[in-house]
């Protein structure tokens, strides 16, 4: 049965029947028809939220995907609109993200015409397909559905990727007989297979010094690698992405660094949903490591060095499988090799203590005042880097990051979507000066909608790692590295936000605590002396296998 709806309409409708629930969205005139159908609907069914910047509209979708594994969808206008978010799209592509990029477009007739219509821009699909998996245009009501449950089959099928979709407005305007849209139904993820299996855990049974490594891709497997885990007596290391999948108060998790040297010894890797990128090119290969990769995307498997065994699957149900299949064979832990990675544990952990003098105090006290629960969103900062190894995560999407992209200024913003998506978890931002001011703006929309987002901006009046770099390797040649700041708590203070400056670590766990109490949100300043430690001496070590070890 049809009803005579507007394309705007239909639109809110296949956005509902896929199960968003949550749009971040900015409005503009090829958009008034959709935004009316979203007011129409009344309360209860899409939540609009409306943040004052497209570039936030984008990271607030990305943050919510990025800490729920479930879709992140925003709005915007075409041309600037769309093209203020490629960054926080870019952003998904490298974390594979479910993040949905809807957009407006100019009347269908002036489509590709260069006759100047408000916010044209040329062949905007063609833009947004070489950053998404599926670009296409809505070009009637009636398809709305179909498109968008194409959009999202698209999104979840094997790896996850950002999607696009855009209607024009005079779409968005035409009413038309539409169908009732049906559910979407997510696709169904890829079982391993039963003979790669068996070969797996054959080479697993008999390894001596297992080592897993885990990447984004094994977020949502963390039951069934803990499991895995415990049955090999397999340590368990991950960079950014994979934090959390095994809780770093395991005996069997470790930090970035420490994985490093669990390689240098391991006989065998199982590397569950990673590009395993650092460990192949920086740490080194040799013919006498075995390595077992499990991935939905096959491209993975052989841009470095081919594995042993290649499954391409969902990381849990092979991880599952695994652990059924190894107690069929004579698994036994090694007590050595347990003992052993008690030793690498203890040795790093006193090495960065030593080291990170600076920034693992404030980190601690960070650690200590957020629950266990609690979801830090690092930024592209000094003391975001020390967080990839140095601060202790408990469960799976508990630390979100900016992966391989780097996004500086991603942070802020991205924190909001995530609290909006997490009402039950507390979410703490850690900013450098830097960064932070690309979206401090927002926190218009944190008062508005009331988000209780707690933010630290770490203040040195600097790009840190700029200013570092130029001071050891251009002979001291500043440029561009110096910041000009505002006073960032009058400058909170001017939105309503509490904010306070925090002279210890102590101070300032004291204030996160109160502010997660008070579920309000809050701005905390912090400053850092110009001097720190750096970071990527933990980060960017010589090789310890192959040919190269030992040498950089």
């Amino acid at each position: 049965m049809s009803s005579q709806i507007t394309g705007g309409e239909a639109l809110a409708c296949a956005l509902e029947s896929s199960g968003i629930d949550t749009l971040y969205a900015v409005p503009g005139g090829q958009l008034d028809y959709f935004f009316d159908a979203i007011q129409r609907m009344g309360p209860g069914r899409i939540r609009l939220l409306r943040p004052r910047h497209e570039q936030a509209a984008a990271y607030m979708a990305f943050g919510h995907a990025r800490s729920t594994g479930t879709a992140g969808a925003y709005c915007v206008v075409p041309g600037p609109g769309v093209l203020n978010t490629l960054a926080a799209l870019s952003t998904a592509w490298a974390t594979s993200s479910p993040v949905l990029c809807i957009s407006g477009q100019v009347p269908t007739h002036a489509i590709g015409s260069g006759v100047g219509y408000l916010h044209e821009i040329p062949d905007q699909l063609g833009i947004l397909a070489r950053l998404t998996r599926f670009a296409e245009r809505i070009e009637t009501p009636q398809a709305a559905e179909r498109c968008i449950h194409e959009a999202m089959t698209a999104m979840f099928s094997g790896r996850p990727r950002p999607v696009s979709v855009e209607m024009p407005m005079d779409v968005m305007a035409m009413s038309a007989g539409v169908s009732n849209p049906g559910l979407f139904v997510r696709p169904a993820v890829k079982r391993p297979d039963a003979g790669q299996i068996e070969d797996a855990a054959r080479t697993l049974a008999s390894a001596r010094q297992p080592l897993i490594y885990v990447g984004g891709g094994a977020l949502d497997a963390s039951p069934e690698i803990t499991r895995l885990s415990t049955l090999l007596g397999a340590p368990v290391g991950a960079f950014r992405s994979g934090r959390g999948v095994l809780d770093s108060r395991n005996p069997l998790s470790l930090v970035f660094p420490a994985a490093r040297r669990a390689w240098a010894e391991a006989d065998v890797v199982l590397a569950i949903g990673t590009r395993l990128k650092y460990p192949q090119m920086y740490w080194g290969l040799d013919e006498s490591l075995k390595i077992i990769r499990v991935d939905l995307d096959p491209e993975e498997f052989d841009r470095h060095q081919s594995p042993n065994i290649a499954i391409e699957a969902d990381a849990g149900l092979t991880a599952r499988a695994l652990t059924e299949a190894l107690t069929r064979h004579e698994t036994q832990v090694n007590g050595n090799w347990s003992a052993r990675i008690g030793e690498i544990r203890r040795g790093v952990e006193e090495e960065i203590a030593q080291h990170l003098s600076v920034q693992l105090p404030w980190l601690t006290a960070i650690r200590e005042a957020v629950p266990e629960e609690g979801i830090l969103v690092d930024e592209i900062t000094q003391m975001g880097y020390c967080a990839w190894y140095a601060y202790p995560v408990y469960g799976p999407r508990s630390l979100i990051t900016a992966g391989y992209q780097g996004t500086l200024g991603y942070g802020f913003a991205t924190a909001l979507g995530v609290a909006v998506a997490n009402p039950d978890r507390p979410v703490v931002s850690i900013n450098g000066d830097g960064g932070y001011l690309y979206t401090a703006n927002e926190w218009a929309t944190a008062m508005e909608y009331d988000i209780p987002l707690v933010a630290v901006v770490f203040n040195d009046d600097r790009y840190a790692n700029v200013y570092r770099q130029q001071k050891e390797w251009f002979d001291q040649r500043f440029i561009a590295a110096d910041l000009v700041n505002p006073d960032f708590v009058a400058h909170a203070r001017s939105f309503g936000v509490p904010a306070e400056r925090a002279t210890t670590p102590y101070e300032m766990q004291k204030l996160i605590r109160e502010a997660i109490e008070r579920r309000e949100p809050r701005l905390i300043e912090v400053a850092l002396p110009a001097d720190m430690p750096t970071p990527w001496r933990f980060i960017l070590e010589p090789p310890v296998r192959g040919e190269t070890a030992g040498k950089r």
